[in-house]
C-alpha cells in the first residue's frame, strides 16, 4: 500500500513540474497574455495547496488506519486468544492502563502484574512473575513498563526461554520482533509518550520472526545456560 501511495505521489508530483514548465514557457512565448499567465499560476498554487494538506493531513490518517486494521487481522488470524502478562513499577501505573484498555478492546487476554499505585516500589518484583509466564509458556508475550526500562529488562532475561529487549521507537520494536524474537516488549516511561507505548505494543504484537539466519543467532544466546 505505502508503495502504490508513493507511486500516486510522484505522479502528482510530476504533474507540478509540469504545470510550472508550462507557465515558464509561456511567459517566455506570450508575455503578452498576463491574464492566461495569472490563471495557470492560479491553478497551480491551488494544486500546490492540496497537495501539500492532503500529503500532511490525509497520508498520516491512511497509514494510521491501515496499521489498526492489520494489527486486528494479525491478532485475530487464529480462533486462539492471546494472552498478555504485563508488569511495572511506579513510573509505568499510566501506561499500563492505557495499554490495558487498549488490548481489551482487542480481546486481549491481559494478566496484571504491575502496581497500581504511583508510590515508590521495587520493580523486580512486578518483573518475575511476567517472566516466569513466558519462561514456562503460559503467556505468549510480556510488557514491561519502568522509567527507563533498563531495570526491568535486565531482571527479565536472566530467565531461560525470555527475550526482553527495550524500545522507544517503532522500527525497533519491528526489530526485536523480526530479528530477535523478543518475546517481552520493554517500555521506558519517562522516554514515551503513552500513546506512542500504545502503537509500540501493536507493533509489537503483529510483528513476525523472520526466523533463517536469525533463528541460527537467536539460539546462540542461550548457548551460555
Amino acid at each position: 500500500m505505502y508503495f502504490l501511495l508513493t507511486k500516486y505521489e510522484l505522479k502528482i508530483k510530476d504533474l507540478l513540474v509540469y504545470q510550472i514548465e508550462i507557465i515558464h514557457y509561456k511567459k517566455i512565448k506570450k508575455k503578452s497574455n498576463q491574464v492566461s499567465l495569472f490563471f495557470n499560476e492560479f491553478l497551480t498554487l491551488k494544486i500546490v495547496v492540496l497537495y501539500c494538506v492532503g500529503y500532511v493531513l490525509v497520508k498520516p490518517l491512511f497509514f494510521f488506519l491501515v496499521d489498526d486494521f492489520v494489527f486486528l487481522i494479525t491478532v485475530q488470524k487464529t480462533n486462539t486468544i492471546m494472552n498478555i502478562s504485563i508488569g511495572n513499577d511506579h513510573a509505568g501505573t499510566e501506561y499500563k492502563f492505557a495499554i490495558t484498555d487498549a488490548l481489551k478492546l482487542r480481546k486481549i487476554n491481559v494478566k496484571n502484574y504491575g502496581t497500581n499505585l504511583k508510590d515508590s516500589v521495587d520493580y523486580p518484583d512486578f518483573v518475575h512473575p511476567v517472566a516466569k509466564d513466558i519462561s514456562e509458556g503460559k503467556a505468549d508475550f510480556g510488557i514491561l513498563i519502568c522509567g527507563s526500562a533498563n531495570g526491568v529488562a535486565m531482571t527479565a532475561n536472566k530467565y531461560q526461554k525470555v527475550r526482553a529487549g527495550i524500545c522507544w521507537s517503532r522500527e525497533i520494536v519491528e526489530l526485536i520482533r523480526q530479528h530477535n524474537n523478543a518475546n517481552i516488549l520493554c517500555i521506558p516511561a519517562r522516554f514515551t509518550a503513552i500513546p506512542q507505548a500504545i502503537k509500540m505494543v501493536e507493533v509489537f504484537l503483529k510483528t513476525e520472526f523472520e526466523g533463517g539466519r536469525h533463528q541460527r543467532r537467536v539460539e546462540k544466546i542461550s548457548a551460555c545456560l
